[in-house]
Formats: C-alpha cells, structure tokens, sequence
C-alpha cells in the first residue's frame, strides 16, 4: 500500500508518496508560501488558505506523479507547524488570519496567567509546562481581549494540522501531541486543564475539540476530493501531529536513547519518554509524542534564520559560506553571536535581539562572523540539551535532521557542540516521512493487522553511515567553554533589560 504524507510548515507544504512495503519514497511535490506583510512588530501570520491551496496542489501532483498505482493509496497523514491558531466560527470558515508559533505579541497575555496562577512554577504544577508566547492558549486570549468581534464568533479551536485534517475529512478534533502544545492541556494527564481554560473564558470549553490518541484514524477522505483526486476509494486519515512530533517518527526517535536535533527555520531538540518529563525551570516543553508517549523538547527560534540572512548578506552560495567556515578556526577566534533575531524561546527572551561580542579587527570580517554565527545558533540548541541532561536524559547518538543537516561543516561542529555523535538519515522527509508512517499504522490497524511505530520505523527509516561525525576533543573543550559565556552573556544582558 501506499500512504501519502504531508508536511503543513511555516514556508511550505510538501507531500510524499511512501510504498510502506518497501520504504520507498516514491514521489514527492512542494509549493511555498509566506507570511502576511506589514503587520506590526512580533505579529506572524498566515491565512490557512494558502495551506489548504498548497496540500491540494502538492498531492494533485504527487498522485500525477503515481500514475495507476495512485489508487494504492490506503493512507494519508498531516504534520502541521505546532502552536498556531485556527479560529473557526459555527459554519467552519476561518475567522482570521492564523497566529503562528513563532508570533511573540502575546507576552502580556503570558503574564496574565502568571499572575493568575502565582508563576512559572505554579503552571508547571498545574499542568506540566510554563506559558509561553508561542503556545496557542495566549493567542486565544490575545483574541479575546484585542479583537472581541471574532471571539464571540469563535465556535472552533484548532491548530494548523487539525485544520488540514477538518478540510480532509469534516472531522474537528485533536490527538495528544500536537494538543499538548497548546498550553491547555495537562500533558500528565492528556486532558483539558480546567482552570487554565476557564481562566481564558468558561465557555471556551464548548470551543476545544476532544482530545484523543494520536494512533487512530480519525475518518476517510472526503467524497468530494477523492473524485477530484481521481481515486476509487476514500483512503483513511491518520490522527497526524504537530511537526516536531510527526519528526519524531520519521527520524525513528521511538525508544529511549535517541535524540533529534532539527536545523531548520527555528530549531529543536527532542527525545522520547515512557513517561512525562517535566522541567521545574521550564525550559524543557513537557510534550506529548504522536505515537501516545511523550516527548521532552526544547526550541530555539532562530537557526537557518540567522545562518541565511549572514549568508544573503555576503551574497555566498552555500558552497562559498561552507569555504568561509572552514578557514576559521573552532570558536571563531573568540567571537561570539547570540542568535536571537526574532527574540527566543529557549531562553525565554521574546523580546530578545541579535549581538555579537568579541569584534576585533581580526573578528570583524566574514569568515569569523560567519563561523560565529554557526556556532552561536548550535550553542543555543546546546543550552536545551544541557538541560535535557539535568532531567536525566543522556543522548547516545543525535540524529540531524532540517535543511541545516545537509552540510558537512555544520554536522560536525554539532558533534563538537554537543559532545555526542551526530548522523543523519538517508532520508531528508522528516516530519513528511512521519506522517506518512503514522499514516501507515492507522491503516494496519483499521485492517485488523497492527504494526508497531519500531517496526514500521526499522523498516523503513534508514540513518546514513557516511554522515557520522564524531566529537573532536579539543574543540570539545573550546565549545564548552564558548557556552558558559554564551549563558553569561545573555544572563548579564537580561537582567539588564538589554535582552
């Protein structure tokens, strides 16, 4: 059989087709799109229709793509950028442009709950994680508060992939993972936390879908699309997830002892857990997996970020940027760049801006910067796995994954960084590839026959001998010593309002 995945981001949609028997990709199609323009600082939007308008495009071309052998297609997945919201009113149409994870105008909202709740701590206690800007609870009470014409309309809440799965299938609903980032939900256990809700309003209640396990197929295609698409049957819809979850499967990060670190847009560090972890400083997100587990995260805001507008502005190839790095040597001479050009979340620095600090005359050139800036961003995905460690988490091999990992330069200093081995996998899908395993075990199950994630994930998710890179000892050594400033830094800088 063949399942269909599909990767909803914050750029684009990419649809694959996966001959599960065989771990085939077997076709593959990608349509971008951007944000909004001209909204004020920290707002980041998207209409849900250029989602919508990129899914349809993307497997129209994929099935295309398949030729006869699209009517094998049994089963179909979404991954969908976590966090935002979708505000839907009583008809099901979209009220407004969706916020976005990586908007940060709620930090008044975050604070409100808070205050409400006596602080970071206390919301921890309540329901696992801290309250923060990207999350989608103080996107809902941003809407109450500033726009109270499309709260009263709002009869729907759900996030970018729930949409993708409403437009699929009719269904309104929510599974663990991608829920759990909402900021609403006790990851401990896996339900809706009133008083957190009911701070926001008592009768949001009514507006937040049911939550269930990510392992089931929530329904079948629509009619209307499957005659579009050409096919005789309705193919079954998977649950799906947020992005990172749905990285998760399709990175094989299913057991303990791995670790994924994705260098994409924004960046993330992930494991998987039998149980809840939660971080006391709240640090480290208490999420949910897809698969019914969970999954500890930390994420950073800014990593191909950073490392495209530096290459942009030396007007490089990618080739030439990787040239320049490697003429500078490890810590880049003592330069450092803190990498928070859209303010971060992991530290918690919303407001937070770009610095470099250590410009000399040797330094201020674009080797060194450009090697500064590589560093800093994978410094800041260090500081999140230093505290996946402090929770007992100890990572025996990283595997890379986003489009940061395709470069040799930059695998290994992660591997110097993060004193672990790194690889990447033969596969750069990702969280498409999840979807489309994810895809592929909902239908196993509808069928009577059930597969586990392991499985599925040994047979078909195959990690890339030649991409090892191993920790060098001295720049080991270097780098630790890099990541202590780093914090120093931008604890000096915070506390004094500079960040």
């Amino acid at each position: 059989m063949i399942a269909l995945g599909i990767d909803s981001g914050t750029q684009s949609t990419k649809t694959i087709a996966l001959d599960v028997a065989t771990g085939q990709v077997l076709a593959s199609a990608q349509r971008g799109y951007g944000l909004i323009e001209g909204l004020p600082p920290g707002h980041l939007e998207q209409d849900p229709q250029e989602w919508t308008a990129a899914m349809e495009a993307t497997v129209a071309e994929v099935l295309t793509a398949l030729g006869a052998r699209k009517q094998d297609v049994s089963a179909i997945g979404v991954s969908g950028q976590q966090h935002g919201f979708v505000p839907l009113d009583a008809q099901g149409r979209v009220i407004r442009p969706a916020k976005l994870w990586c908007d940060t105008s709620t930090v008044d909202q975050c604070r409100q709950f808070e205050v409400e709740f006596g602080g970071t701590e206390e919301l921890i206690k309540l329901a696992g994680n801290a309250m923060l800007p990207g999350y989608t609870a103080p996107k809902i009470l941003w809407l109450k508060q500033n726009e109270p014409h499309h709260y009263r309309a709002l009869e729907t809440v759900l996030l970018p992939h729930d949409y993708l799965n409403f437009f699929l299938t009719g269904e309104r609903t929510m599974e663990f993972g991608d829920a759990s980032g909402t900021g609403l939900m006790d990851v401990r256990t896996k339900e809706w936390c009133q008083p957190l809700v009911d701070f926001i309003d008592p009768d949001l209640a009514g507006a937040l879908p049911s939550i269930a396990s990510s392992r089931r197929a929530i329904g079948l295609l629509r009619d209307n699309l499957r005659i579009k698409w050409g096919l005789e049957r309705s193919p079954v819809i998977s649950a799906g997830g947020g992005d990172n979850m749905m990285g998760a499967i399709g990175t094989g990060n299913v057991q303990p002892g791995l670790v994924t670190v994705s260098l994409g847009t924004s960046g993330t560090v992930f494991a998987h857990s039998a149980e809840p972890i939660t971080d006391p400083d709240g640090e480290v997100a208490a999420f949910c997996d897809s698969t019914d587990r969970w999954m500890p995260l930390a994420c950073t805001m800014n990593v191909t970020v950073a490392t495209e507008q530096l290459r942009n502005l030396f007007g490089w190839s990618l080739e030439e940027m990787e040239k320049q790095i490697l003429s500078s040597p490890a810590g880049a001479n003592e330069l450092l760049f803190l990498p928070y050009l859209n303010g971060e979340r992991t530290p918690n620095l919303p407001s937070g801006t770009g610095v470099f600090h250590g410009l000399t005359p040797t330094t201020m050139a674009p080797a060194p910067m450009a090697r500064a800036v590589m560093e800093g961003v994978t410094l800041g995905l260090a500081y999140g796995l230093n505290r996946f460690r402090a929770l007992g988490i100890r990572p025996t091999e990283i595997r890379l994954t986003g489009g940061g990992s395709k470069s040799r330069v930059w695998r290994q200093i992660c591997a110097d960084i993060f004193g672990v081995p790194t690889l990447c996998l033969k596969s750069a899908e990702g969280a498409a590839l999840g979807a489309a395993i994810q895809a592929a075990y909902a239908w196993h199950s509808a069928q009577g026959k059930p597969a586990t994630f392991r499985e599925l994930c040994a047979r078909i998710v195959q990690v890339d001998p030649s991409s090892r890179c191993t920790p060098n000892d001295e720049n080991v050594e270097i780098y630790t010593s890099l990541l202590a400033r780093q914090d120093e830094i931008t604890r000096r800088l915070h506390a004094g309002g500079l960040l």
